[in-house]
């Protein structure tokens, strides 16, 4: 049996790269819409020869909180928890470095806009760079 495993990059094509993932969450019953703060698009320096386009998605859905305890010992199930992810479609898949540049400035733009969030919002976010 021949193919490409799912978990390889191929060679040459379109790649959709996760830049950030990790998760957003806020008090269950909280009257917080991320779409107030956070954008579906950031924009990010274009990749000459990789990229077309100069901008990244941001995702998020709401999920099951994925650990039951906080590290300060809360527990979890009081709040509302969000996968987040943040992808970027290139041409062609640019090296590593390249990458966590991206990572870096979707990071830096996400920063100030994760700290304007109402009190109680909290996320724990790392850089990924995993293709999708």
């Amino acid at each position: 049996m021949s193919g490409v495993s799912p978990t390889e990059p191929q060679a040459g094509g379109r790649s959709a790269i996760r830049l950030l993932q990790g998760y957003v969450w806020h008090p269950a019953g909280a009257d917080v819409d991320l779409e107030h703060y956070l954008p579906r698009d950031l924009d990010l320096a274009p990749v000459p020869g990789i990229s077309e386009t100069e901008e990244a998605h941001v995702l998020w859905d709401q999920v099951t909180p994925p650990f039951a305890f906080f590290e300060n010992g809360e527990p979890t199930a009081g709040q509302t928890f969000y996968q987040f992810t943040v992808l970027r479609v290139y041409d062609e898949r640019p090296g590593n470095d390249a990458l966590h540049g991206d990572a870096e400035s979707a990071s830096q733009s996400l920063g100030p806009l994760l700290e304007s969030t109402p009190e109680g919002v909290g996320w724990q976010l790392w850089e990924d760079l995993r293709d999708l």
